[in-house]
């Protein structure tokens, strides 16, 4: 039993003899000085103040003022920039409208048209689904995303802070794992994915099953320790975590089913330890909803590589998104070490955002010394070393020697073409070597000074490593103001498509359309159908009698014109459209609204 669960027990204990107010006020003030309950809200105040609030005032400090601190409006803006996150944004009201009306035509969106299964071209982000469902429109979409954001930093720590709890680390090293994992600065280069920021969900589904199957690295195995019910929640996690995409999905599914035949083999060669049937049972039941889950969604992807068999990415192609071994020291434009190393990034080349893998400098410094001084084993802090390594080969790509072996013989890594998001394996090596670290370093402090100045003497050689993880996971935001749906493309009749049409721009058309979610030709994600790009293509001739004659073949009702954003592109000549046979033409607002008869 660990210590938090006895403080609960004493607290509770000392009311028992009282009144019952008496003994509910002790059992709620328990909880509220719970560990978990202080790691848990901690967890969010700290992402609150790391990503929202911080950003600002440390960039009015160091400015010197010239750029005073104003908080971004998380209703009107969007934390990162407005290229995918608007398009993210209006994949969780996506999910969320489709989950009000019983997950009727999920996967067909009403953006992409005429394409089938448009949801499976990246990350469906499923999992948010539910919180999709509060508000409607451009001004909720954004607020829930920003809320998410935020969230996805607040559990990505503690999902850290627990694994390294259940693994046998202190507090202390557990709040520096949970930083390292949270603010590392590689993750700056993803501000834009919320599919890849969301990893919180892997270690914590990890904690749960290492917890409910009474499993740390100090201790191995204790039967007395086996908690079913913590099995079967990490099981549900961990389904949850692969609903939200296999992005970074992928990667665990496959991790998981090693840790689980690893955990069989020792079991059958300790000579097969009676287990309890409730453990068994649970691990049953909840290994079935996992693999019914990841089988489910697999089953569409599938099918959507089996529409689309262009889908699946070619080895050069990849190569374009591989890192080098020198990206493990370059970090985002995003993170505080963006500035100065500016002319590392413009080295890496196109994608550089793939290609910026710096896991943080005292993190590595950390795990460094977590090699020579640990609480861990000898044979355990090997582990963590061959898995930082392997997992950094991986990372490489096209630039390293195991990734193709990935890409060739495990199903679903041909159709990725970001192998730098791979470093999310060794920064969690890292971060349990680091915790390791933190914990002994911290037992030597207590052993060496007097009892009654042990834990001072701990936490002033732990808590300072603390700080300067938490200082280097400084990020420097950006918060894009997002304006509302143009009045034409209100009044435009679906199915519509807006112009201008390509990458940059249709996630703001995407966004806009969470007002009702119209059914319209626009829509970005990582994977363009040809179908898409030959509609971009020939709109560019837009009025031309290919163009009215492509449109009409698809059933295309309306054509809207944003006159401030075609100005410049391919798309200006669509301002010159004038009413005609089959075209009636209408000016509102500065726009222009055609419709096809």
């Amino acid at each position: 039993m660990r210590v938090s669960d006895v403080a609960v027990e004493e607290v509770t204990e000392s009311a028992a003899g009282g009144s019952e107010p008496a003994v509910r006020s002790a059992r709620l003030t328990g909880f509220l000085r719970h560990e978990w309950t202080l790691a848990s809200v901690g967890s969010a105040l700290l992402a609150i103040m790391m990503t929202w609030l911080l950003p600002w005032y440390a960039s009015d400090l160091i400015s010197g003022g010239v750029k005073p601190a104003t908080v971004g409006n998380p209703a009107r803006t969007l934390a990162g920039d407005g290229g995918d996150p608007a398009a993210q944004a209006w994949l969780i009201a996506w999910d969320g409208h489709a989950l009000r009306h019983g997950l009727s035509g999920l996967w067909n969106t009403n953006a992409f048209y005429p394409d089938k299964d448009a949801l499976a071209f990246s990350d469906m982000l499923l999992g948010y689904a539910p919180i999709g469902l509060l508000g409607n429109g451009v001004t909720a979409a954004m607020l829930r995303y920003n809320i998410l954001f935020v969230l996805t930093f607040a559990l990505v720590f503690l999902g850290g802070y627990t694994l390294v709890r259940q693994l046998g680390a202190d507090r202390v090293a557990g709040t520096v794992t949970g930083a390292a994992l949270a603010y590392a600065p590689w993750r700056y280069g993803h501000v834009g994915h919320l599919n890849i920021l969301s990893s919180g969900g892997i270690t914590l589904a990890f904690a749960m099953l290492a917890r409910g199957h009474g499993w740390s690295m100090t201790d191995g195995y204790r039967r007395d320790r086996v908690r079913p019910g913590w099995a079967m929640a990490g099981w549900l996690v961990a389904s949850w975590q692969v609903s939200l995409g296999f992005g970074i999905g992928l990667p665990f599914v496959y991790l998981l089913a090693v840790a689980c035949l690893a955990a069989v083999t020792s079991w059958v060669v300790r000579g097969r330890p009676p287990l309890p049937r409730r453990l068994i049972v649970g691990d049953l039941a909840g290994g079935l909803f996992f693999t019914a889950t990841t089988l489910s969604l697999a089953y569409i992807y599938q099918h959507v590589r089996d529409l689309y068999p262009d889908v699946l990415r070619q080895w050069d192609y990849v190569a374009t998104f591989s890192p080098i071994p020198r990206s493990l020291l370059v970090a985002p434009a995003s993170s505080l070490w963006g500035t100065p190393q500016a002319a590392a990034r413009a080295a890496l080349g196109n994608a550089d955002n793939e290609k910026e893998l710096l896991c943080g400098y005292m993190l590595y410094l950390l795990a460094f010394g977590g090699l020579f001084l640990s609480v861990w084993s000898v044979r355990q802090r090997l582990g963590l070393l061959t898995g930082t390594v392997l997992g950094v080969l991986c990372a490489m790509g096209t630039h390293g020697p195991t990734y193709r072996l990935l890409f060739l013989y495990v199903h679903g890594f041909d159709g990725g073409r970001t192998p730098g998001r791979l470093i999310l394996w060794p920064t969690i090596c890292l971060a349990v070597l680091a915790a390791g670290f933190v914990t002994r370093l911290a037992t030597v402090a207590r052993d060496v000074t007097l009892p009654q100045w042990s834990v001072a003497a701990a936490r002033v050689v732990t808590v300072p490593l603390l700080i300067m993880v938490l200082l280097e996971g400084i990020p420097n935001l950006a918060h894009v103001t997002e304006p509302g749906e143009p009045a034409a493309m209100a009044a435009a009749t679906a199915p519509f498509i807006v112009l201008p049409t390509d990458d940059a721009f249709d996630s703001t058309a995407m966004l806009w359309s969470t007002v009702r979610f119209p059914t319209m030709v626009n829509g970005t994600a990582s994977y363009e159908s040809p179908e898409r790009r030959a509609i971009r293509e020939v709109m560019h001739s837009f009025p031309s009698e290919a163009s009215l004659d492509r449109l009409r073949q698809l059933g295309v009702r309306s054509v809207v014109v944003l006159r401030d954003r075609v100005v410049g592109t391919p798309f200006e000549a669509a301002l010159e459209a004038r009413t005609g046979p089959g075209i009636t033409r209408r000016e509102i607002g500065g726009d222009v609204l055609l419709s096809l008869d």
